[in-house]
C-alpha cells in the first residue's frame, strides 16, 4: 500500500501544471496525511518501522527534487550568498529566487538525493543586489548603491557647469517664487539648470557586478562609454581607412585626435583615439545678462550724378549707439547654444554713416579700379629689390595671347620707344593714377589718344632691357609708386 501511494505522489508530481504554489503544496500535504493513514496499519507498526520525514524543494514553484535534510541546501545557499557579500562589501544584498519545501513523513526513504538536489538548487538561485537605477527616457543605463548616490550624480553632473553655490542660488530662488531684482551692468545669473532629457531613478535588483561608483556613472553619461576605444597604426595604414574601419569619416577622427591632421605622417604602433562620445544626457544651463553695449550704425550709400565715377564723400560719419541690454542665454555642456534679446533700453541713438558716390562717366576717366593688363599669364617677377635695385613693378609672362590691355579709362601721355622699357605707353587716368606698360613688341595707340578699359594698347615682347617676353606693369598714384598686385582684379 505505501509503495503504491508512493506512486501516486509522484505521478501527481509529474503532471502538475504549475497552478500556484499553494494548490502545489496542498495537494501533496494531502497525499502525505493519505500516505500516513494507509500505512498505519497494526501490521506495519508490528514490523516496528518507523516514519521519517522527507521535502520536496521548489525553487520558484519549480520542483527540484525531493531531501531528507533541508539544512544542506540552506546552509549551501547561505555560503553561496556569503562568498557574494565578501566580494562584494558593503552591499544590500539577497537571494533572488523563493526557496520552499513541503515536508512528507515516510517510511521509506528511496527518492531523496540531498547532494545533488542542494547543488541543483545553488544552480538555480542568483544573488542580487539593491540598487538604484538611472533611468533615461524610460531605459536604465547606470546602477548605484543609493538613493543618495544618484543624487549625487546628479547634482555632480550639473557642478560640471555650474558651482555648488550658484545651485543653492537657485533652488533658493524656485523655493521664493518673488520677483528677482534687477540685474546691474554686466551681471548675469542662472535662471535654470536641467538635463536635455528625461532623468528618472528607480529602485532595483541587478547582478552586483553591473553596480557603478558616482564617478564612473558621470564619465558614462557624459560620454557614453566608461572607457574610448584606441586603436595601434599598422603597416599600410591610413586615416581614411582607419576612419572608415570604425564607422567613422576623416573629419571625426581628426576631432578626437588633438593634433593629428591629414598631412600627418602615422607611425607604427602609435595609438589613435577612435570612440566619438554619444552622451547620453547633457547639461544645459539657461541665464540672463544685463549688459551695456555698443549700437553699430548703419551705412547708406547715395549716388551723384554730378561727381566722376570713383569719387565718393563722406555726408555724415556714422557713430555706434548704446543701448542696455538683457539676454538669455543657454549653454548646452558649456558651449552657447542659443541666444535672445529680452529687453533693450536705447541710451543713444546710432548716428548713420553717410557716403556720396559720383556715377558721372568720363571716356578719359578712370573709376580707380584696374583690371589684369594681358590675356592670362602669370607674374613672374613682383615689386621689390632685385639684381641691386628697385623693382618698380610687376613682370607679366606666358599669356594665352600677346595683346596688352589698357588697365582703365585714359588718356595717352607717352607711347614710343624708351631706353631700357624698350616699347612703352603710359595712360593718365586723371583721377590721380598713372600706369605705365613697357617692354611691347609694338603699340597700337598714340599721345592724346582717349583709352577705354580693356581695349588694346599694343602687343607683350621683349623690347629694351627685358630677358623674355613679358610685360612689365606699373601703378603710380599721385606720383607714387604703388605695389599693382593691391589693385588689379
Amino acid at each position: 500500500m505505501q509503495e503504491s501511494i508512493k506512486k501516486l505522489i509522484e505521478m501527481k508530481n509529474n503532471t502538475y501544471n504549475r497552478w500556484t504554489k499553494i494548490v502545489k503544496k496542498t495537494a501533496i500535504t494531502a497525499l502525505a496525511v493519505a500516505a500516513i493513514s494507509f500505512t498505519g496499519s497494526s501490521a506495519a507498526f508490528a514490523n516496528g518501522e518507523k516514519l521519517m520525514t522527507v521535502y520536496y524543494v521548489y525553487v520558484n514553484d519549480e520542483y527540484i527534487g525531493t531531501v531528507s535534510d533541508k539544512k544542506m541546501i540552506e546552509d549551501q545557499v547561505n555560503a553561496k550568498l556569503g562568498e557574494s557579500k565578501a566580494t562584494y562589501k558593503d552591499m544590500n544584498l539577497s537571494i533572488a529566487a523563493e526557496i520552499s519545501y513541503v515536508p512528507e513523513q515516510v517510511f521509506h526513504l528511496n527518492a531523496a538525493n540531498n547532494a545533488e538536489v542542494a547543488k541543483e538548487v545553488v544552480n538555480e538561485i542568483s544573488i542580487k543586489a539593491d540598487a538604484y537605477a538611472i533611468v533615461i527616457e524610460g531605459k536604465p543605463v547606470a546602477y548605484v548603491e543609493t538613493a543618495d548616490q544618484a543624487k549625487d550624480v546628479i547634482q555632480k553632473l550639473k557642478s560640471k557647469y555650474v558651482s555648488e553655490a550658484e545651485l543653492q542660488t537657485l533652488e533658493a530662488q524656485k523655493e521664493d517664487q518673488s520677483t528677482l531684482p534687477p540685474l546691474k551692468e554686466n551681471e548675469s545669473r542662472i535662471l535654470d539648470v536641467r538635463l536635455s532629457k528625461e532623468v528618472t531613478v528607480s529602485n532595483e535588483k541587478i547582478e552586483p557586478a553591473k553596480m557603478m561608483s558616482v564617478e564612473d556613472t558621470i564619465k558614462l553619461l557624459e560620454k557614453g562609454s566608461v572607457e574610448e576605444v584606441k586603436y595601434k597604426v599598422k603597416e599600410g595604414d591610413v586615416l581614411g581607412g582607419i576612419a572608415h574601419a570604425h564607422n567613422l569619416d576623416v573629419e571625426q577622427l581628426l576631432s578626437i585626435n588633438p593634433g593629428l591632421t591629414e598631412e600627418t605622417l602615422l607611425q607604427i604602433d602609435q595609438e589613435l583615439n577612435v570612440t566619438v562620445l554619444k552622451p547620453y544626457v547633457q547639461v544645459i544651463v539657461d541665464k540672463e545678462k544685463y549688459v551695456k553695449e555698443n549700437v553699430a550704425f548703419e551705412k547708406e550709400v547715395v549716388e551723384d550724378s554730378s561727381m566722376f565715377k570713383g569719387d565718393t564723400k563722406v555726408k555724415q560719419e556714422g557713430k555706434d549707439g548704446i543701448r542696455e541690454a538683457t539676454y538669455r542665454i543657454s549653454e548646452q555642456n558649456g558651449q552657447a547654444i542659443a541666444k535672445e534679446l529680452t529687453k533693450e533700453n536705447i541710451l543713444q541713438e546710432p548716428v548713420k554713416h553717410i557716403v556720396i558716390k559720383g556715377t558721372k562717366v568720363i571716356p578719359s576717366r578712370g573709376d580707380g579700379s584696374f583690371i589684369w593688363p594681358a590675356n592670362g599669364g602669370y607674374v613672374s617677377s613682383k615689386v621689390g629689390h632685385r639684381w641691386g635695385r628697385m623693382h618698380k613693378g610687376i613682370d607679366i609672362a606666358r599669356p594665352s595671347n600677346r595683346t596688352i590691355k589698357a588697365a582703365d579709362n585714359g588718356v595717352v601721355v607717352s607711347a614710343g620707344y624708351d631706353g631700357s622699357f624698350g616699347n612703352k605707353v603710359v595712360i593718365d587716368h586723371k583721377n590721380g593714377y598713372r600706369t605705365l606698360y613697357a617692354h611691347l613688341s609694338s603699340i597700337t595707340v598714340s599721345v592724346g589718344q582717349t583709352i577705354s578699359k580693356g581695349s588694346k594698347i599694343g602687343v607683350m615682347g621683349s623690347t629694351g632691357n627685358s630677358t623674355g617676353v613679358h610685360l612689365h606693369f606699373e601703378i603710380h598714384k599721385n606720383g607714387k609708386i604703388q605695389n599693382p598686385l593691391n589693385y588689379i582684379r
